[in-house]
C-alpha cells in the first residue's frame, strides 16, 4: 500500500482547495469535502514519507467520535462517503483552537520543567511531576496560526483581543469540558485514560458547531489505565496511544522543526512501524478490527462524485 499523500481533485460545485499539513479541503459552497491524507506532520512541520492508512484511521475515529458526541454539541459531519473522506457543512472557525488537558505531560510538562506555574493563565500547582493527573482538568488555548507554530493564549486575553466574544467563549469552555469528560469516559471502557486533547469550533446559521476530528491520536494523547498508577509511582514513562511516539522518534534524532534541524532518515521500516502503530492505535481506541482499503485517489475521487450526485 503506497501512502496518500496528495490529491488534486476537479469536483462538481468547487469553489476552492485549502492544502492543510494533513488534510486536503474542497469548498464546494455551503460544504466542504475534507480529504485526510497519508501526510503526517510533527512540530509544525509536515515530514517527508507519508504513512500507509494514516488517513483513513484518522477520518474513521473521528467520525466515531463525532457521531458519539451529538447530543453534547451539533457537528459539521453530513457523510463519510469515502474511508479517508468527510463531507461536511461549511463553519466560520473561530481562530483559536480550545486545548483541554487532564495530565501534566508533553508541551505543559516541558513549560513546567523550565519553572512555568501559570500556563495560559491557569496556575499550576507546586510540587507535580510529569503525567500526574491535574485536579481537575485545565483550559489552555492557543491560536490557530495560517502558517509556523500556534500560540499558548489565555481565555481572558482571547476575549480582551476581540477574537471570540466573551458570552461565546465561556460556551465553547463548557463545550470543552463536557467533550472531554465523554471521551473519558469512552476511553475508560477500552481501559485508556483521555490525557489530553483539543477541539476546533464553528459558527453556522448563529449556531456554535463542532469542526475537524476528535479524540484521534493526531489530536489527542491516550494512556493506558492498567499500570498507570505504577508506573507514575517509578518516575517511568508511561504506556502511550497518540503521535507522541513519532515526536519522541525526531526528538532522539535531533530534530525539533528549528531552523537547521534535519528530519532523520524515513526509511521503509521506520515507515512501516509508524502506520502499524497506527493501526494499534485504531483498534485500541475504537474495540473494533482495522480493515485496511487499498485505494487510490482515483477511487477516493469517484466516491466522493457518487455522493455528491446522490446528495442532489
Amino acid at each position: 500500500m503506497k501512502a496518500i499523500t496528495k490529491t488534486d481533485f476537479s469536483l462538481p460545485g468547487m469553489q476552492g482547495k485549502y492544502v492543510g499539513k494533513v488534510r486536503d479541503v474542497y469548498d464546494l459552497g455551503d460544504k466542504l469535502a475534507m480529504v485526510v491524507t497519508d501526510r503526517i506532520s510533527a512540530f509544525d512541520v509536515v515530514l517527508p514519507e507519508g504513512i500507509p492508512y494514516k488517513g483513513q484511521i484518522l477520518n474513521q475515529i473521528a467520525a466515531k467520535f463525532l457521531d458519539s458526541t451529538e447530543d453534547i454539541i451539533p457537528n459539521w459531519k453530513i457523510a463519510v462517503p469515502d474511508p479517508a473522506v468527510t463531507v461536511g457543512w461549511k463553519c466560520e472557525p473561530y481562530k483559536v483552537e480550545m486545548v483541554i488537558r487532564g495530565y501534566l505531560t508533553g508541551h505543559a510538562w516541558r513549560e513546567y520543567k523550565a519553572g512555568k506555574r501559570v500556563l495560559c493563565g491557569v496556575a499550576l500547582p507546586e510540587g507535580m511531576v510529569e503525567n500526574q493527573k491535574f485536579p481537575e482538568p485545565i483550559i489552555t488555548p492557543t491560536t490557530k496560526a495560517a502558517e509556523g507554530h500556534d500560540e499558548d493564549i489565555s481565555g481572558e486575553e482571547i476575549v480582551r483581543q476581540g477574537i471570540v466574544p466573551a458570552d461565546e467563549y465561556a460556551r465553547l469552555e463548557d463545550y470543552t469540558r463536557k467533550l472531554f469528560k465523554r471521551g473519558s469516559e469512552m476511553a475508560a471502557q477500552r481501559g485508556l485514560i483521555l490525557v489530553d486533547t483539543k477541539y476546533e469550533f464553528g459558527k453556522k446559521d448563529g449556531r456554535i458547531i463542532l469542526m475537524d476530528e476528535i479524540h484521534t491520536p493526531d489530536s489527542s494523547r491516550y494512556f493506558y489505565a492498567d499500570g498507570y498508577e505504577d508506573r507514575l509511582a517509578r518516575g517511568e514513562h508511561q504506556k502511550q496511544l497518540s503521535k507522541e511516539f513519532v515526536r519522541e522518534w525526531l526528538m532522539a534524532g535531533g530534530f525539533m522543526g528549528q531552523p537547521g534541524q534535519k528530519v532523520p532518515e524515513m526509511t521503509p521500516e521506520v515507515v512501516k512501524s509508524i502506520s502499524d502503530r497506527y493501526i494499534e492505535l485504531y483498534e485500541n481506541i475504537t474495540g473494533e478490527a482495522f480493515r485496511p482499503d487499498d485505494r487510490d485517489p482515483e477511487a477516493i475521487f469517484s466516491n466522493i462524485v457518487r455522493f455528491l450526485e446522490s446528495a442532489k
